[in-house]
């Protein structure tokens, strides 16, 4: 089988030939259809010490099932997030971290709306969104960000801002419910909100946290990192939460479990539509990591093994 790799710290990225691995307890051989391209995965490449295997969100068709394994067989169509090598045309799912395909879903659609949106949703749920709120996006165009609008809007925001890096994503972002849509590096961010889900970091949380409304709450699941200062919590009573769907999925399973059949049911009612910026060839990885870490991208990133 290809799979993609790289053998020091920033790359490049090459397709390789590897045996198809066996799945071991508790784990699925799946042959990867779609397999959603993710920032965190990006930044493993340009900042990890050490090469790691290039995981992440897979969708496709279980081949095998290994021992243990109760909830899934041979043909049925899953998606999930691989902690192995996902960049490659099989690729280990362990089953807790499987969720079926519905039939009237694609493959793309899935590796777009599960993973993503099980964050978009955990960080929406972290804030603890009351009915007639404002709420602000970070990185609303991104594959998590473009989903968290639509979320929110659906939670009962009264008004939803999208903060985004170029005016050019402007539009995109309202076509998806957004009512205002700023400009990192703007002068204020307009009225202030009730919460923010960030998913940048960094400098970012400094107006960010300005953004917000007296006892207004920053969901912070981004991995950019950046400090936030007692003081300016403390005068505005605001608060910082911070959400890691690692934590959910393996400490929460029915939890994890619960959000997963929402989203599908928000899928089947048109309530939330996941967007695909675009779909790259195994061998095109190198140029599907560039569009993400220039986040240029407004929707979803895909590879098509």
């Amino acid at each position: 089988m290809r799979r993609v790799r790289y053998e020091s710290a920033g790359g490049p990225l090459f397709v390789e030939e590897a045996p198809v691995p066996e799945p071991g307890p508790g784990e699925l051989l799946v042959r990867c259809e779609a397999v959603g391209v993710t920032l965190p995965v990006v930044r493993k490449v340009t900042e990890a010490a050490e090469p790691v295997p290039l995981g992440g969100e897979i969708a496709g068709e279980v081949v095998a099932a290994g021992e243990g394994v109760t909830r899934f067989a041979a043909g049925d169509r899953v998606t999930g997030l691989c902690f192995g090598h996902g960049y490659a045309d099989f690729a280990l799912l362990h089953e807790a971290m499987a969720s079926p395909v519905p039939d009237t879903a694609s493959v793309v659609d899935a590796v777009a709306l599960v993973r993503s949106g099980l964050v978009a949703l955990g960080a929406l749920e972290a804030a603890r969104p009351e009915p007639g709120e404002a709420a602000l996006v970070t990185a609303a165009a991104s594959g998590v960000g473009h989903l968290a609008v639509q979320l929110a809007r659906r939670r009962g925001a009264a008004r939803v801002v999208g903060a985004v890096s170029d005016p050019g994503k402007a539009g995109f972002v309202r076509s998806l419910g957004a009512d205002e849509v700023i400009v990192y590096g703007a002068d204020g961010w307009g009225e202030p909100v009730d919460y923010v889900l960030d998913a940048v970091g960094g400098e970012l949380l400094t107006p960010a946290i300005a953004a917000l409304a007296p006892g207004g709450r920053l969901v912070a699941y981004s991995s950019g990192g950046g400090t936030v200062r007692a003081y300016d919590l403390l005068v505005g009573a605001k608060s910082v939460i911070g959400f890691q769907m690692a934590r959910i999925a393996r400490g929460k399973p029915e939890l994890y479990e619960r959000w997963r059949r929402e989203l599908w049911r928000l899928h089947a009612e048109r309530a939330v539509r996941p967007v695909v910026h675009g779909e790259f060839a195994l061998e095109e990885a190198a140029k599907a990591h560039a569009v993400v870490e220039s986040r240029g991208n407004l929707g979803k990133v895909v590879l098509r093994p």
